[in-house]
This record gives C-alpha cells, structure tokens and sequence, in this order.
C-alpha cells in the first residue's frame, strides 16, 4: 500500500481513446489528480489548455478546473492515484470500497 489514507487509490490505467474536444465532457470534482505516464503518451485537457505527457513524465492538477484525459496518437497505460472523488469521476466501473 502507498499511501493509508482512507479512499485514496493507486491505479492502473489503459487509455486507448482520445481526449474528449467538446467542453461538456470535462469533468470537475473536489481534490487533486496525479499521474506518470508508462508507456504511449496522454493529452491531458485542462480548461481551455491541451498537453501531451510522454513516457515517464508527470501530471498534477487541481480537480476544480475542468479536465479529461485521453490516448495521445495510440494506446497508454498511465499509473494514478486517485482520491475518492477522482475514482467516482474516472473510473465508474469499479466498486466503492465495502461494495461486495
């Protein structure tokens, strides 16, 4: 485990579509996102400004602008950690912590 604090994730993530271009599909939530990037690149939309993260590199944000993330010229796996804020916005499919 990286971190105990409670609801904060450590996650995986395999992006294989590209950010989203229209505005109302930016999210905005409470917190703070991170993420390093392992392989492929990800263009991370924040407001009205687009940034391409290579391998290796690093993004961290304030959750309160409107922001997505998507695959940047082909597949990317990205490693985040989350807080349970970020996990209910990026990753729906998963089960909340007690959920059986």
């Amino acid at each position: 485990m990286l971190n105990r604090q409670p609801g904060v994730i450590v996650a995986k993530l395999r992006l294989t579509e590209p950010a989203p271009t229209s505005a109302q599909a930016l999210k905005v939530h409470p917190g703070r996102d991170w993420f390093t990037v392992l392989s492929g690149a990800v263009t991370l939309v924040l407001g009205d400004r687009r940034i391409v993260v290579e391998t290796g590199q690093a993004a961290e944000f304030s959750t309160m602008i409107p922001h997505a993330f998507g695959a940047h010229g082909g597949p990317a796996e990205a490693l985040g950690i989350l807080d349970q804020d970020g996990r209910r916005t990026h990753l729906r499919s998963l089960p909340e912590e007690g959920d059986p």
